[in-house]
């Protein structure tokens, strides 16, 4: 299990990395192996991919600094958008744009607007990132696959699906034990 999201990552990096075909394909592939561990099945990962896609392409395509300054998470056609914009109206804009992706089921819009009291640091936000997945990978009680984490001002938010109960709240746990973490918002369902 582990494995094959080590695969995805090196395999991922290559997409990002590279506009050749040949490594369009083995992005495609890794999307289906992910698919084959986690618990969406691999035309649900494919629609999800499409749809961040579209979702990004969208808000790149009206601001560059908007896209820049967000990021999106997509599982089960439910999108996760989180970062910071400069005025209520630009979240209210990426709210409009994401819904008018086609195969959007529900749009959780935690962006925050600047100085709004939000105070905490991309670097910070980005280190509680970092330590909860290792610490997800390092669990073998938690198919760790099955998450998505995402941190802005100290508050982590979490997408996926749980096995039960349980394993969503050692995610929780693990989450509370890092210094910085204010708050944890989770979108995970249950399996």
């Amino acid at each position: 299990m582990k494995f094959v999201a080590y695969a995805f990552i090196a395999l991922s990096s290559l997409v990002v990395l590279s506009g050749c075909t040949p490594t369009v394909i083995l992005g495609g592939a890794a999307i289906g192996g992910v698919a084959v561990a986690e618990e969406r099945s691999v035309g649900t990962v494919i629609d999800d991919a499409t749809i961040k896609t579209q979702v990004m392409n969208a808000i790149f395509q009206k601001s560059e600094p908007m896209f820049t300054s967000t990021s999106t998470t997509v599982i089960d056609g439910v999108v996760l958008i989180t970062g910071e914009v400069p005025t209520p109206e630009d979240r209210i804009t990426l709210a409009r744009l994401i819904w008018g992706v086609k195969g959007v089921k529900e749009v959780h819009n935690e962006v925050k607007v600047a100085g709004s009291g939000s105070g905490g640091s991309f670097a910070s936000d980005s280190l509680i990132t970092t330590k909860l997945k290792l610490k997800l990978l390092g669990d073998t009680e938690i198919m760790n696959i099955n998450y998505s984490v995402e941190t802005v001002d100290g508050t982590v938010y979490l997408m996926g699906i749980a096995q039960d109960e349980a394993e969503l709240q050692r995610v929780k746990n693990h989450a509370k034990e890092i210094s910085g973490v204010r708050h944890i918002i989770s979108y995970v369902k249950t399996k």
